[in-house]
This record gives C-alpha cells, structure tokens and sequence, in this order.
C-alpha cells in the first residue's frame, strides 16, 4: 500500500547522498515538487506500462525491481536500496512526442517496482528534478551512469543489486541453525566479508531501522528462525532480501510448508531450499516436492556442516559463485571438456553449471561430480568411440532412430534427477509448440539432455505433454542470459560457435541418391544432409549474442572441426584446455571468487 504523507520534504532531500551537491534554493524549489511516501512491504511502487511522470529515492528499506519475463511472469532484476533512484529513464524518455502526434507524453515504466520491506520514498516531479539540474548540471552525468550501469553490459555485477538479508528457516526442531548460520559467518570471514547472525532473542521486536543499520554495517545479515506462527518468524521474513528454507533430506515437506505470511520475499518467490544431508540417509522425497512446497526457485544440498558445501552457499551469499555455460556446436563441444579441466587446474570452484545442446551434456557430466578422467572416459564411451547418430532410417520425424542416443543417455545418467546434482545445473531445449525456450530446471537428467539434443530433422523431438521439444541451440545456443538470471555471481563461457562454413560445398554439387551414397560410404557415415541440418539448426543471425554477458570468454581455436567430427576428440578437448588457461590467465577472477 502507498500512503502518501504530508510534511515537508526538503529535509529528507538534503540526506540523499545522490543530491548532497544541490544548492539550497534549488534543493528548496525542488522539494514544492516533491512528495514523501510510505510503502508497505508486498506493495508496489509502481507496475509495468504505467506512466512514469516522476524519479523516486529510497529513503529507507529495500525495493525489488521485477521484468516481465517471455512467460509472462515477473522475474526479479535486483534490489534498490536506500539512496538509490529509481524510475530513472522516465527523465529522459519522458516529455518526448512518442507516438509522432505532436503532443509530448509520459513514457511507460518498462519494468515493475515493489516494496521488499516496509519502505519510505520520496517522488520528484519531472519539473522539480529539471530545477536541480540546472542548479547542479552534475546530477545529469551521474544518472547517466546510473541508468549506463543498470541498462548496459550484462555482464557487468552490482553488489547493491545483491541480496544481503538472508533468514534461514528450520523446517524440523532438530536443525541447528545457529550452528550452520555460525559456519557460514566463517566461511564469510575467511573470504574477508563481515556478517552477522541474529536469532529470535536478539531480533524480536526490534523496529525496522534497527535491520537497517545491521544491513547498512555488514556485507551480509543472516536471520535464523524455525517455521512457526511467532512473531519473530514473521518478522524475519518479512525483513528478507532472500528466504532459504532449511530441510532435512530425509524428511518430507508438509502441505503447505509455509504459513500464509505477509512477506514479499514469499509472495515475490525469492526463495531457495537447501537440503541438509549430515549423513547416508535415505531421501523420503524428491527435491522438485521441497520446490513445489515452499515456492522455491533454487535447490541446494548441504552434506556435513564445514566443507565444499557451506563455502559454495557462502559463495552464492556473498555473490562470489561462479556460473560455467556451455554453448552446443556438436562434436565441438567436446572443447567444454578442456575449459573445465583448465577451470579445476586454476582452483577456481565451480558453482553453477548449464548449457544448450551438446554443451549442455558436458554440463551435465559437471553437475554429476564426475572427476576429468571420469568425464572423459565416459564422453569417449558414449560419443567417441561409435557414432551416436549411427542408427539411420528412412526419415519420417528424424533421419536417425535415436534410439542409440536414449541408449547411452540412460547408461550414464541413469535415473539421475537435476534436483539431486550437487551443483546446480540447466539445460536448454526449443519449444516447438509455442516457439519459446524450454528451460530444465526439474525432472529426470537424461530426459533433458535428450531433448536439449535434438536437432531438427536428425534426432525425433521429444513429446512433453502437447510441446515438441528440440534442440535449445535453435533459439539460444549460449543461454548466458539463463545464467544470469540463475545466480548473482561470476560467469564463465565457452563459445563454440561455428566460426567457419563447416560445410563441404563439393557434397552439394549433382549429390547422389540415398542408395548410391550407402554403396560409395556404407550406413556408418552421415550423409551430407546430416550436416546441412545441423548447420541450419545452430545458425544464428548474431553469432556473438551472450559473450559481451560473461566475466571469462573462452573461444577455442576450431577452424577445422566439424559438428559431425565426433572422432576429432584429442584435438577439440586440447583446444578448448589452451584456451581457458589464456583466458583465466588475462582474469582476475580467481581472486575475486576464491577465499584465501
């Protein structure tokens, strides 16, 4: 809900680190055309397609801002915090004769706004703002770079736009939180970062200012309350960036898990699960049930207390994680293989893990926990050693059977489920039906790679429900974008793009029948057709689409590499390992990641 409130502004203005350089009777002018405004916590500041005919500060407490995403759900960009601006292209998109009829009008918000907690603001007017900058012509270049950083390179990180408040929630009596919010703190020091913990005895009732010096004072501020109707459980949610419920994974969620609270990290769906294995036990419910429960986006498992999988959640706290993307391209991807031994070589964790096509195979083959000698010997098995797409037929839906692919898909991820990957993983597929992208995020592992896989023409699609899903290099074949949006850290890519032809122009010219190539090259080699539809497939109008969104750009040198090249492994796995060491030679970012 926004209140407005009656009192003069001028005051408030004069505390905004964004306008301390204002003169006072321009500050004063400004503050006529001001307004003061309280926001509720859940309530919005404003919403997409609305007229933006004013800038707004953050006084205090905490905003989110929210795109619409291409399913046409909100999907969180980050936070704003105190004296910081918002609504900010309304001054210079605003005012302008838009739609040609000679009349200037407001520009719609291209984004929404809501309040993560109880917040005050303050609303100037588009001719209040104009009186600043004529008083203050600087306030002009620093909203420029303002709206560069929050409109430019993707890749580009913001730690204000990072969550900070984290409250863990005990879902049993029987988790300790204090002491895993305790390792966690550790795990922040270690890599320099102050924290803090506060439990139901230090923080019930306290009034929201008193959160907003912890925030203000700490890198990070870890809440810790058990699932129940108190009122510290409530205001810890409620004072939320960011809510990670706490499992025990041999327990099963209840229904529903968490109780109908007015908390927008809760209405908002900035929630994650983190399931706690201390030991052997046997899982009582699948990861995708604690998602379902608790409205989360993310799952987590934590085995032990100390070790690689409090550092990783520290990571992720902390925006240190590393994100690594693999694009398709075919046999060329195989290059994936040698960035992430060059990746393990420099120490440098691995965090979150994704990609489309056979990039997102390699991933997957990450995610497992498969050691390099691991991974190779298997990718050698399955893809090497005999062809893949040997089981040719007469096309009806595909020009191979596919049934080799499934085959050997199930011998190595068996009944793996994504939930269950240690890291964090994504694979991408085309969505026929609604020509969107498919993200899998849940389900059976090899079901994902079998339709991330599928290229038009040569693999069938596979049939989920009434989609057809193919190959995820058709619409994004290196979905950083998806990585982005995953986690708030570091992001390393590997592009495999056909940067040649790749194609033998000679096969295309007065090319025989069917039968007359089977007696010139037998059923194991692929037809030029195969490789025309594999061209067709991962061809994309900008070849460079996600790189300018990586932190660490490897592109391996594979001039001479087919996408049907599946025997050129030594070579591409060799190409893609030189590669990265250059690359992350050039980086920083085993500083910033790595604790000391």
């Amino acid at each position: 809900m926004l209140t407005q409130m009656n009192i003069d502004v001028t005051p408030a203005l004069k505390n905004i680190p964004f306008l301390k350089d204002v003169p006072a009777r321009a500050m004063k002018a400004a503050g006529k055309e001001a307004r003061w405004f309280s926001l509720s916590a859940g309530g919005s500041l404003f919403k997409a397609g609305e007229p933006a005919d004013c800038i707004y500060f953050v006084l205090s407490g905490s905003l989110g801002a929210f795109r619409e995403s291409p399913d046409g759900h909100d999907e969180f960009i980050g936070h704003i915090r105190t004296g910081e601006p918002v609504g900010e292209m309304a001054l210079f998109l605003g005012g302008l004769d838009l739609d040609g009829d000679g009349e200037p009008e407001n520009a719609p918000h291209t984004g929404s706004v809501y309040a993560i907690r109880d917040s005050e603001v303050i609303a100037i007017t588009r001719k209040g703002w104009q009186r600043m900058v004529k008083a203050e012509p600087e306030l002009l270049e620093g909203m420029i770079r303002v709206i560069l950083k929050r409109l430019g390179k993707a890749g580009q990180r913001s730690t204000r736009a990072a969550p900070k408040v984290f409250t863990l929630v005990a879902t049993s009596p029987t988790i300790d939180l204090s002491l895993r919010a305790r390792a966690l703190a550790e795990c922040l020091g270690k890599a320099g970062k102050s924290s803090v913990v506060i439990g139901e005895t230090e923080g019930d009732e306290k009034p929201a200012a008193f959160f907003d010096d912890l925030e203000t004072r700490h890198d990070v501020v870890i809440l810790t309350s058990t699932i129940g109707g108190n009122s510290w459980f409530r205001l810890s949610i409620r004072q939320a960036d960011r809510i990670w419920v706490m499992a025990r994974a041999d327990a099963r969620p209840s229904i529903p898990l968490m109780p109908d609270e007015n908390s927008p990290a809760l209405a908002l769906k900035l929630v994650d699960v983190v399931l706690l294995h201390p030991g052997n036990e046997r899982r009582a419910a699948r990861p995708v049930e604690w998602l379902e429960a608790s409205g989360g986006s993310r799952v987590f498992h934590w085995t032990g207390v100390h070790g690689a999988s409090c550092a990783r959640l520290a990571r992720v706290m902390d925006g240190r994680s590393v994100g690594v993307v693999m694009s398709g391209g075919g046999a060329r991807a195989y290059s994936h293989i040698g960035m992430v031994k060059a990746i393990r070589e420099e120490g440098i964790p691995i965090d979150f893990v994704g990609g489309s096509s056979m990039g997102a195979v390699i991933a997957a083959c990450v995610a497992m926990g498969w050691d390099d000698t691991e991974i190779d010997w298997r990718i050698r098995k399955a893809f090497v050693e005999t062809n893949p797409l040997g089981d040719y037929n007469l096309p009806v839906v595909g020009m191979v059977k596919g049934l080799r692919v499934n085959a050997r898909l199930k011998e190595h991820f068996g009944e793996s489920e994504i939930g269950d990957l240690d890291i964090p993983f994504f694979a991408t597929s085309t969505n026929l039906t609604t020509g969107s992208l498919h993200l899998h995020r849940t389900g059976l592992l090899r079901d994902a790679l079998r339709a991330t896989i599928s290229l038009p023409g040569i693999l069938p699609p596979v049939v989920e429900g009434h989609d057809l899903l193919v190959d995820g290099a058709v619409l994004n074949n290196f979905p950083v974008d998806v990585m982005r949006d995953m986690h708030r850290g570091y992001v390393v890519g590997c592009d495999v793009t056909q940067q040649a032809e790749g194609l033998n122009v000679d096969e295309f010219i007065n090319p025989p029948n069917f039968f007359r190539w089977v007696l010139g090259h037998g059923f194991s080699a692929a037809p030029p057709i195969a490789g025309l539809l594999m061209r067709t497939a991962t061809i994309r109008a900008d070849r460079t689409f996600g790189r300018d969104m990586t932190d660490v750009l490897v592109l391996p040198e594979l001039i001479d590499t087919d996408l049907r090249d599946w025997e050129a492994y030594d070579a591409t796995v060799e190409a893609g390992y030189e590669s990265a060491k250059k690359a992350l030679e050039t980086s920083d970012i085993k500083a910033k990641c790595c604790t000391p």
